[in-house]
């Protein structure tokens, strides 16, 4: 009854997506527009989580510039959910063209001397393209890491569909074993490391908006470890549909920094760029449901 219940859903999934990619971009977000209303003012999705982060992190303080954030944010959400549907069918020259890498060079050169890298970024702006965009521009053969779904079949399409573009997605609980097995092949490895850690003992604390932020401490650890750079892409919308990063290095020699280092330069680029640019964040995140632990009380 399982087996027949998954094969289901992955015909209305695999039907959902011809939809979406029949229709052109200008009709998809017209859809967009509907969806963000019904999920911010229909289905209240996470409105307390959006309103409860934004009142920590102060970004807005004024009512009326609130409102509008608000419903930019939910804009946002919705585009960035059509958006990763309409992947499966864009072409490699309309991924190329919608989602740009302005400064490739920076990491070619690190490709050119044998070097492995960690890129990193946040959940802003258009993430998903990112695991398609990546190895259609730069020189590297690309590394993702993902959290497996349940469903066997639209988990093994979703792995086939970014190997289009030449991306091997590794489950998030394999990370160690897939820096180990591509240790002699040189690569770049993307890791978004802003969501709020799920186990205590994987944590680093750092300052974001003024306020002690649990941080996964993965891609610090690794890239000490394994002596990679670290590198970040900034992901900006230019128009719906139209995206561009800027590659910066965040340190070239991980081992000469400590893994909370890394972690916070990790953390103050991402608060720049979402104070910059609010909207494009995912604020639906409960990103700061933990707190630090004080002096008398473990982590662990």
């Amino acid at each position: 009854m399982k087996h027949i219940s998954y094969l289901i859903i992955c015909f209305f999934f695999l039907l959902f997506i011809g939809l979406i990619g029949l229709i052109p971009f200008r009709v998809m977000y017209i859809v967009s527009d509907a969806l963000a209303w019904m999920l911010r003012v229909v289905f209240r999705y996470r409105l307390d989580v959006v309103r409860k982060n934004l009142e920590i992190t102060g970004v807005t303080g004024d009512p009326n510039q609130s409102n509008k954030l608000v419903r930019d944010i939910y804009k946002n959400l919705s585009d960035i959910l059509l958006e990763g549907f309409k992947s499966f069918t864009m072409s490699r020259k309309s991924v190329v063209k919608r989602h740009k890498v302005l400064n490739p060079e920076l990491v070619n050169d690190f490709y050119k001397n044998g070097q492995s890298i960690i890129l990193v970024t946040g959940h802003i702006g258009n993430w998903e393209w990112g695991s398609l965009s990546a190895g259609l521009q730069c020189d590297y053969p690309i590394v993702g890491f993902y959290k497996p779904l349940k469903n066997k079949y639209i988990n093994k399409f979703v792995r086939w569909s970014r190997a289009r573009s030449g991306t091997y997605l590794a489950p998030i609980k394999e990370t160690s074993l897939t820096f180990e097995t591509f240790r002699n092949t040189p690569s770049m490895y993307l890791m978004a490391a802003d969501q709020n850690p799920s186990k205590e003992t994987q944590v680093h604390w750092c300052k974001f908006f003024n306020r002690d932020t649990a941080f996964l401490h993965g891609p610090a650890r690794h890239a000490i470890n394994n002596q990679f750079p670290v590198v970040f892409a900034d992901i900006s919308r230019v128009k719906r549909g139209r995206y561009e990063l800027v590659i910066s290095i965040l340190v070239d020699k991980p081992q000469l920094h400590k893994a909370e280092e890394i972690t916070q330069l990790y953390a103050s680029k991402l608060e720049q760029i979402i104070t910059s640019r609010p909207s494009s964040w995912l604020w639906t995140h409960k990103r700061w449901k933990r707190e630090k632990p004080t002096a008398d009380q473990p982590s662990n």
